[in-house]
């Protein structure tokens, strides 16, 4: 917050283009308004995406689905689309039992957020990267890494997951390491079907792909390319990416 006060008050100091005409001062203080709005919205949406990981890593599955719109989805790797609060709740319960459990870990740390906020200040989209450190009583542990591309919207002045889209990147046992013991993921629930099947079909690793960017590349302007390219032969690896 301290970083973005500073930058704004740089801003303000900001001379204006020669020849340009001055804005009135009613346009200059809307001008700063919403650009500070902008940034209130910015660190309430990182507040809560962090506040997401908490939840999420204690089993606190109430405080999790009480962070989403009434009417959001959530998607988690190949599990498919479940849509609203209420079945996004139950979902919830096959990462586990509710709540801290003994030899049960479950660690989503959130980093790396890239957040852009409609002009509106009513909805916002958000790049996350999560690392992942899983145990369960009687099993190995398991380390992961997967990248979160939501959506955002606020009702009643407050923010709200709209759209949670977790892709799981990689999963792998926590002694055979990611080289030697890559773990598939799971397909969708017999237990509890999702309402929808997976928006993209894709595989972690020893598979190689990339999550789309919401966003253009902040220099060139032009669409991030996410295509994987093809196996190099130089290197003696053939065949299609899986």
């Amino acid at each position: 917050m301290i970083a973005r006060a500073a930058f704004l008050a740089a801003v303000l100091l900001l001379p204006t283009a020669a020849g340009a005409a001055e804005p009135s001062l009613e346009a200059q203080v809307a001008a700063y308004r919403q650009r500070v709005a902008l940034l209130q919205d910015q660190d309430a949406i990182e507040n809560l995406q962090g506040l997401y990981g908490y939840y999420f890593d204690k089993g606190l599955w109430d405080r999790v689905a009480g962070l989403f719109a009434a009417n959001a989805t959530f998607e988690h790797g190949q599990g498919g689309v479940y849509v609203g609060r209420a079945h996004i709740r139950r979902a919830l319960d096959l990462f586990g039992p509710a709540g801290p459990q003994t030899g049960r870990l479950n660690n989503y740390l959130q980093l790396q957020p890239v957040i852009h906020v409609a002009p509106d200040g009513r909805t916002a989209k958000a790049r996350w990267r999560a690392i992942m450190q899983l145990s369960r009583p009687g099993a190995n542990g398991e380390w992961g890494e997967g990248t979160y591309e939501n959506s955002y919207v606020k009702e009643g002045g407050r923010w709200k997951i709209q759209a949670l889209h977790f892709y799981v990147t990689a999963m792998a046992d926590y002694d055979l390491g990611f080289g030697k013991g890559p773990i598939p993921m799971s397909g969708p629930s017999t237990v509890l079907p999702p309402d929808r099947p997976p928006t993209e079909i894709y595989r972690a690793l020893p598979g190689a792909y990339v999550p789309p960017f919401h966003y253009v590349h902040p220099v060139t302007g032009k669409p991030i390319d996410t295509s994987v390219p093809p196996p190099d032969s130089v290197l003696g690896r053939t065949g299609k990416q899986p």
